[in-house]
């Protein structure tokens, strides 16, 4: 009975996302024309993007808004119920209002769109429903299409939402896109968290100066181990003559060389050739070279071709684990 009823879960959990995809589907074929506009809108707004909406098209409203400001454009969140109380206040000549609304119908929103209205503060309405009062007040309309919702009784926002959400998304890259703005610009946005770290440039977090390690082919394994042991790195760059990278030695590569560690010089025990990357590459791309070699340090260099090291970064200063998951 137990199995039965795991059985029947895993089949409701696949309908509910099957429904919702197919609901994204539908969306897609409906971008049209209202959404360039209301792009443009975004686009031309000299003040702020305000957003707002009622219950779980609220919640929806809420996270759209902070997804707006983290991808350029200025936005806040004004519950419904609340600007009927003051927080009306909120909305000012030369923002631009954005609704979000199942039923278009909502009474909690009508104040919003007199005051909207005093101020000529243009207003884009999302709905399911054409004939709803948001969208026939609304200067642009963004019509959801008639998917049914995935609650048994198709009336709890279910669907709706996944496409509010879908849609605000969409909103926000465009604008984002059409703004032209870069990594580094997204980055000012992020100083924060796990996306300001991945978007960090490697100079940002590498080892440099008196933390660097590094010595000479001819250095002997013993002061090898010292700078190893005193950098606390885990390892250490083997410089030619010319001060070029040629070698690194690893705490695996000292396991391995036990027995010659007390004769042996650092060209012995070497690796040759280890990876490098260029101060002004990000994060991430430190973590894809890092994934795509298995390894769990970098050296960096100052340009592409350069073999004069001018720092390292370890996986360590940058994730949790090694991305692989070792």
């Amino acid at each position: 009975m137990l199995k039965m009823n795991r059985d029947l879960h895993q089949l409701h959990g696949r309908e509910v996302i099957a429904l919702e995809a197919e609901a994204l589907r539908q969306l897609e074929l409906m971008i049209d024309r209202s959404f360039a506009d209301a792009v443009d809108l975004l686009m031309s707004c000299s003040q702020r993007v305000v957003v707002s909406g009622m219950g779980k098209s609220g919640h929806i409203a809420r996270k759209v808004a902070a997804t707006l400001a983290a991808t350029g454009t200025p936005a806040h969140f004004v519950h419904a119920a609340e600007a009927a109380h003051g927080d009306a206040g909120m909305v000012m000549p030369g923002d631009v209002l954005l609704v979000f609304s199942n039923s278009g119908d909502t009474a909690e929103l009508q104040p919003l769109y007199a005051h909207a209205r005093r101020l000529k503060v243009r207003l884009i309405g999302v709905s399911r429903n054409p004939d709803s009062l948001l969208m026939r007040t609304a200067d642009i309309g963004l019509l959801l299409p008639q998917v049914a919702e995935a609650c048994a009784a198709s009336m709890a926002p279910t669907t709706s939402s996944t496409m509010m959400l879908a849609l605000g998304d969409a909103l926000a890259v465009a604008a984002m896109r059409a703004r032209g703005l870069s990594g580094d610009d997204i980055r000012a946005l992020h100083p924060g968290g796990a996306i300001g770290r991945r978007m960090s440039k490697v100079s940002d977090v590498m080892h440099s100066g008196d933390r660097l390690p590094l010595v000479r082919l001819d250095t002997p394994m013993t002061e090898v181990v010292t700078t190893i042991t005193r950098k606390r790195l885990g390892m250490t760059g083997v410089l030619d003559k010319d001060g070029a990278l040629v070698g690194v030695i690893t705490d695996g590569d000292l396991r391995r060389h036990m027995t010659d560690v007390a004769n042996a010089r650092a060209e012995d025990v070497m690796s040759l050739s280890p990876k490098v990357i260029e101060q002004s590459a990000s994060v991430e791309d430190a973590l894809e070279m890092m994934r795509a070699h298995r390894i769990t340090v970098l050296f960096v260099v100052t340009a592409a071709g350069k073999r004069a090291p001018v720092g390292a970064v370890q996986i360590y200063d940058i994730a949790a684990s090694p991305p692989w998951g070792q």
